[in-house]
Order: structure tokens, then sequence, then C-alpha cells
């Protein structure tokens, strides 16, 4: 289909970096385009292609690289680089998660931010974090087995907060109300002892 109809655009929110090439649109690469053919968000040099698409006339339309090589039938002789364990898309993992929302995080005693996190049924006991919901690599994982979870609020500003301690390391989160946090921590529970949920898909919460 890719090429005969218009794609769905991932909106300029919901990503962070190039969806290809995962580097970080800040105030240098801030220019952010769109691959005609897939809707994927991209940067200048992941955009620099073009192919004819059909539902756009045959006319000649920037196309990112990937699509550029399926349309044209142009293979790449670089072997595809294995995927890291940071490498898996967010839109893949938080379809097929037990549970995903965003949460404020903070790591020792840096500032708070807003994390996509996600996790997956596959990886259930296995948080992964990540800047929107629509970016192509994890800015982190924790594995979740062993850490000691503490539900205590750590202020009156975020009373919706939890901890995670394994000997020196510390991961703080914190939910936008009380039922959020409950559910996030009814699969931290079971994923610190090795289980996991049997109801896993109640517990999908939409962006």
């Amino acid at each position: 289909e890719l090429g005969k109809r218009a794609p769905r655009w991932i909106r300029d929110n919901e990503v962070t970096m190039c969806m290809k090439c995962k580097e970080p649109f800040n105030a240098l690469t801030r220019r952010r385009h769109h691959c005609r053919a897939c809707g994927h968000v991209v940067c200048w040099k992941c955009s620099d292609y073009k192919a004819h698409l059909e539902y756009d006339g045959n006319k000649l339309n920037k196309v990112c690289k990937d699509c550029y090589h399926v349309i044209t039938g142009c293979t790449d002789s670089e072997e595809k680089k294995k995927k890291g364990i940071l490498e898996i898309e967010s839109a893949e993992v938080s379809g097929n998660s037990v549970i995903c929302s965003f949460l404020q995080y903070m790591e020792k005693s840096k500032p708070w931010q807003k994390a996509w996190c996600v996790i997956p049924k596959q990886e259930a006991l296995v948080l992964y974090m990540y800047g929107a919901p629509q970016d192509v690599k994890a800015l982190a994982t924790i594995p979740l087995l062993g850490y000691t979870v503490d539900d205590t609020p750590r202020s009156a500003d975020l009373p919706h907060s939890f901890k995670l301690t394994q000997s020196k390391s510390v991961h703080s989160f914190a939910a936008d109300n009380e039922e959020l946090k409950q559910k996030w921590l009814k699969v931290i529970h079971l994923a610190v002892k090795g289980e996991t949920p049997e109801c896993q898909n109640e517990l999908q919460v939409n962006p």
C-alpha cells in the first residue's frame, strides 16, 4: 500500500527524535519533516529522498530512506544493524503492553521530567521509558526484578508518587492521580517478585 494511499501523519509533538536515525530534535536540528509515504516524522538528513507516489498523481514527493528503497526497489547494501534493547519502538510496545501512560520521573537529584512509561507484555518485568508515545528509541529501561517499592509520597507537591530502590539505584515516579498510581503499583509489585499480571489488558491507559 506504500505510496498508493495517503498515510496517517504522526504529529510533530508525538516525537522527540527522528523516527529513522533516532537523532533528537533540538535547537540545531529542530526542523521536522514528514515522509509523504509513511507519515513518519524525520530529520532533514532522513527526508532527503524523492519518489513518485501513486496517491498524488505519481508526482515526486519527499520520502524517507526506507520508503524510497521500498517504492523504487533500490536496495541498500548496508546490513541492517541489530536492534539494541532501547531501539524498540514505543508504539510497538505500547500497543501490546501490560500498562502504559505518562508518569513524572526523577533519578537521583535530577529535575522531574515527563516520560511515556511502558511495561510490555513480552517483557513484563522491564519498564521502558520514552520521551513521547511515538518515539522509536527508549531513553532508558529498568529491569524491575529485585527492586523495593516505596509508595510513600515524596512531597505534598507530588501526592501520587512512589519510589523504586535497589542498592544505590533509586528511581522516583509520580502519577497524575491516585487511581493511575495504584494501577502501576499493582503491576510493579508483581514484577519485582518476578511475577506477571493475569488480567493484563485491563491496565491499558490511554495517552
